[in-house]
This record gives C-alpha cells, structure tokens and sequence, in this order.
C-alpha cells in the first residue's frame, strides 16, 4: 500500500446553527474516519449575539445551550463515525477590531489547535442571525495554509 498524500490527526470544522454546518460537520466526522484523526468543532457566535453578550441584554444560558445543542450534533456525527471530537465556542466578530470576523476566527482556531485539515460548510446568505458563516468559506479558501474542504 502506498503512502498516503496527507497525514491528518486533527480535522477542523466550524459550525452554526444551519443545515449546512451540519453537512460540512458530516463530511469532517468521514474524513476523521478515514484517517483515523480526530474533529473539533469550533460554533462561531454571530454578530447579533456576541454585541448582545458584550452588552448585558441576552441570556448568557440561553446562548450555552443553543451551543451545547450544535455541539451536541457534531458530537453525534463524530461518535457514529467513530472519531473522537472535541468543541469549542468562538465570537464571530469584535466590536473592537474589523480583523474579527468568521473567517479569520476559523483560521486563528485552526493554527492554535494545529489543525491538519479544515472542513468549511459553504452558505447561501440568508440573514438568519444563527447562520454566521455565510462568507467564511471564501475568506479560509483563500488564506488557509491547511487543505480545505468547502462543502
């Protein structure tokens, strides 16, 4: 058997509350298995929410368990496939810096965790406030130094 081209211990997927997310989350959990690596799932909080976390108006529960139930899908998918998965929660945006956004929070989780792979779910932009990564796909095609998977 011939050696394989990539050497994956470490597929990273981000995800938000669409059916896309948990598409690109389908497709991180089969290449996970295929190289028996593991997934980390980073929800990126959307704009809406981080400036009302930021400003006190929203229930901070709330927003945990809107979470928890998008890492609980990844995790499902993860433990079908039989990869080990790991989560994480990310601001999307900064009110602060206009370096933050979607894109370059993929890419930041990606070099800290030193993700071997990315899997980014491709949107259409719909303005629903749970779907954040609508222009993230475009952003970490461009700038990632891993291979990327845009589904």
């Amino acid at each position: 058997m011939s050696p394989r081209p990539l050497s994956i211990d470490l597929v990273l997927v981000p995800v938000d509350q669409s059916e896309e997310a948990t598409r690109a989350a389908e497709y991180a959990a089969a290449v996970a298995a295929e190289y028996d690596a593991a997934v980390h799932a980073v929800h990126v909080l959307g704009e809406d929410v981080v400036r009302a976390i930021e400003q006190g108006v929203v229930d901070e529960d709330a927003v945990a368990e809107d979470s928890k139930a998008v890492t609980d899908t990844v995790s499902s998918l993860a433990e079908t496939a039989d990869v080990p998965v790991t989560t994480s929660v990310a601001y999307g945006f900064s009110r602060t810096s206009k370096l933050r956004h979607p894109g370059s929070v993929v890419l930041d989780t990606a070099e800290e965790l030193d993700a071997d792979f990315i899997v980014v779910p491709r949107e259409p932009v719909s303005g629903d406030p749970g779907e954040v990564l609508a222009k993230a796909a475009e952003y970490v095609l461009l700038y990632a130094s891993q291979p990327v998977l845009s589904v």
